[in-house]
């Protein structure tokens, strides 16, 4: 008669489970391992083609003191529903002017502009010209706004994201880089 059957753990188990508040996103994609925080405060770590969820956890463990800290940061805007309703209407109104400013300054044109309340974006562009915003960039310095502008209009000219777009980007807006750090900083509170 056998004994009982011991399981052998395997070597590429993890030791502990993830830190609740995490959660994984594969990306083809991506090249490197990313971590974000969401406008909850979880944690969404990027994994990239050919990672593993195993180096991706690891990833994650390595920067807790980074999440930490931007936990701390993280205070959320709250607004109540008819604000939020009321500050929408006014982006259905302003937002479309300025997106045509711009466009007209820049020589672009734009086919249609929907107002949206977009969660993981402040923009978007198709290639019908159809640009896409949220009414959340009421919310932020009208700098970065145009920033956001901009950047979905210069999709216009070129829908990727290669350095030939961030090249147009800059030449449109000198001080984008500012307005990225800001939108790292204080974006997730708004959403």
């Amino acid at each position: 008669m056998l004994g009982p059957v011991l399981q052998l753990g395997l070597p590429f188990a993890a030791a502990d489970p993830p830190e609740p508040g995490i959660y994984f996103v594969r990306q083809r994609r991506a090249r490197r391992y990313l971590l974000r925080l969401d406008h909850e405060g979880r944690v969404r770590v990027t994994i990239p083609r050919g990672g593993s969820q195993r180096e991706a956890d690891l990833f994650a463990r390595r920067h807790t003191d980074w999440i930490a800290r931007q936990r701390e940061r993280l205070v959320r805007v709250v607004l109540p529903a008819e604000e939020r309703q009321a500050l929408r209407a006014r982006a259905a109104l302003e937002l479309p002017v300025r997106l045509g400013e711009l466009a007209e300054r820049h020589g672009l044109q734009v086919r249609r502009v929907s107002i949206r309340s977009q969660q993981t974006r402040w923009g978007s562009c198709g290639r019908d010209g159809h640009i896409c915003l949220n009414w959340r960039l009421l919310l932020m310095p009208p700098p970065v706004r145009d920033y956001v502008l901009i950047h979905e209009l210069m999709h216009l000219r070129r829908m990727d994201h290669s350095p030939v777009f961030w090249r147009l980007v800059g030449e449109a807006c000198p001080g984008y880089a500012e307005a990225r750090r800001w939108l790292r900083t204080h974006g997730p509170a708004l959403r």
